[in-house]
């Protein structure tokens, strides 16, 4: 699995790189073929936010893309954590329901 940790315009910390991280490692409980994983942490220029986007790459699924933004970045880095927790669930439930049919 490749990951790619990014921002713009914001200084990431070894707390918030290590938290990342840890939740892309738990992202292998759900057993699915995962090639790629992009985060980019940008500072929004309209409303004075964070805007955190996972881009997660499944083999034969198309790609989960999350965005989450919000005021704290702590905050908006577990919001989409939890969103793509839940995209991949989805996933393996429609994958694991697709092999037991077939």
């Amino acid at each position: 699995m490749n990951v790619q940790i990014r921002s713009k315009e914001i200084t990431l910390t070894p707390h918030l790189n290590d938290h990342i991280a840890t939740a892309i490692e738990n992202f292998k409980r759900y057993h699915l073929d995962i090639t790629t994983v992009n985060v980019l942490i940008s500072k929004e220029k309209q409303k004075l936010g964070v805007n955190v986007e996972f881009d997660i790459h499944v083999a034969h699924a198309q790609p989960i893309v999350i965005s989450d933004n919000d005021q704290n970045i702590d905050t908006a880095i577990d919001l989409a954590i939890d969103r793509a927790n839940k995209a991949l669930g989805r996933v393996h439930d429609k994958m694991k329901d697709h092999h037991a049919t077939s």
